[in-house]
Order: structure tokens, then sequence, then C-alpha cells
């Protein structure tokens, strides 16, 4: 397509991340080429599938909270603060219609009690706001992220 989305174009030598299969009735199977690990998606029930599975647009929300989670598991390592170990985030997607889309996704963490400073609570925070997945959606996605210390 020539407006941008679409683009033909040379791929440098890189391997692959995943194949993904179509399984017939709305459903997928991906398989990550460097583990062999396996997923599988299946159309959500209000969108002609059977909700047994993770949907593509379930897994995109989904991966906003385990970017976040593992970035500041990293900067977490790196800058030698207290862990964040045991952090559990919950997801929320929204669809909007016309065009259907992801509209909004809600991602609440909880941090484990380990009585962070005010000081690592901020490059927590800042950690999550600025993973690599919350930098690449749509800014017409509205993220919603909420913090809670235990």
């Amino acid at each position: 397509m020539k407006n941008g989305r679409f683009v033909k174009q040379k791929v440098r030598q890189m391997a692959n991340t995943s194949e993904v299969i179509y399984l017939g009735e709305l459903r997928t199977e991906a398989v990550h080429l460097q583990s062999g690990n396996k997923l599988i998606t299946d159309a959500p029930k209000d969108n002609h599938g059977k909700g047994e599975a993770f949907s593509p647009t379930d897994l995109a929300a989904t991966s906003l909270a385990c970017c976040m989670l593992s970035v500041m598991g990293i900067v977490a390592k790196k800058d030698g603060i207290t862990s964040g170990e045991g952090a559990k985030a919950t997801v929320l997607k929204v669809m909007y219609a016309e065009p259907r889309r992801i509209g909004e996704i809600h991602v609440e963490i909880f941090m484990p009690a380990k009585g962070f400073s005010e000081k690592e609570r901020k490059i927590y925070e800042n950690a999550a706001y600025t993973c690599p997945v919350a930098k690449s959606l749509h800014p017409d996605i509205k993220q919603v992220i909420k913090f809670t210390y235990l």
C-alpha cells in the first residue's frame, strides 16, 4: 500500500520471531521459533468465534502488562533497587466499534508489600510507562495505568 501502512521492503537477514498457522474455525496456532512454545488464539464470541482462547486483541492488551512487568524487572536488576518479584497485573481491554479496534487498555499493577521507597516507586512507574509496547501502541489507544502498592 502506498499510504505507508504496508510497505514492501528488503528484509535484513534476521531470524523470524514466530510462525502462525490458521487452523480453521477462526483459530490460529503461533509457535515461538526460538523456544518452540506455542499459543492458540480464537476469535472472541462477539466476533463470530468460540472465545476458547486469547483473541489477537486480548494478546495485544495483555502484551502491554507483560512488557511493563518485564521492563520493571530489568530496571530493578540494573539499578539494584528492591525487587518487584511477585508483582501482578490485571488487564481490561475495551473494544470500540466503527471500525472495530482496541480503544482502551486498563492495567492495574499490584506491587508486593516490600516497603518500596518513593524513589523506587517512581523508577518502577517510569519503567512501566515507557516500556516498548506502551511506546509502540497507537496514540489513539487510551492506556489507563494504575499502581497499587500492597
